[in-house]
């Protein structure tokens, strides 16, 4: 028999949303299901118009972003990638600066490894920001 404090189930636009947006990852009470320090999960749900603070510099995992639904542009240092249609995605490595701007509403999902402390955008001494 299972044990249910090892299962979670929920629903992602609210669970996100209590979050800034993370389903799973360091920053989850350890002993929830969702506590991970090997990966990182975030369903984004980005208004048109949205866009990052300020860029994440310093990036020390790798990321894999995924478009549910509208347009959503990621900036890089000397290249701009557009997912525009259901299931585009982009991978980037450590080391890779990066931005974004929702161009229409938009749903994302992205994935993070490994999941490291020190990425929050209200976190300005932080080596880069989520």
């Amino acid at each position: 028999m299972t044990d249910d404090s090892a299962i979670y189930t929920g629903k992602a636009t609210p669970d996100a949303a209590a979050d800034r947006g993370w389903l799973l990852g360091h920053f989850k009470s350890p002993g929830d299901p969702r506590h991970s320090e090997d990966v990182e999960i975030k369903w984004g749900v980005h208004p048109k118009g949205e866009e990052r603070d300020r860029w994440v510099t310093g990036e020390r995992r790798t990321a894999l972003q995924v478009l549910v639904s509208g347009r959503f542009r990621l900036e890089f240092p000397g290249r701009t990638v557009v997912l525009a249609e259901q299931g585009d995605y982009v991978v980037w490595g450590r080391g890779v600066d990066h931005s974004w701007y929702a161009e229409e509403d938009s749903v994302v999902l992205t994935v993070r490894w490994p999941s490291l402390p020190g990425y929050r955008a209200d976190e300005p001494s932080a080596p880069g920001h989520q």
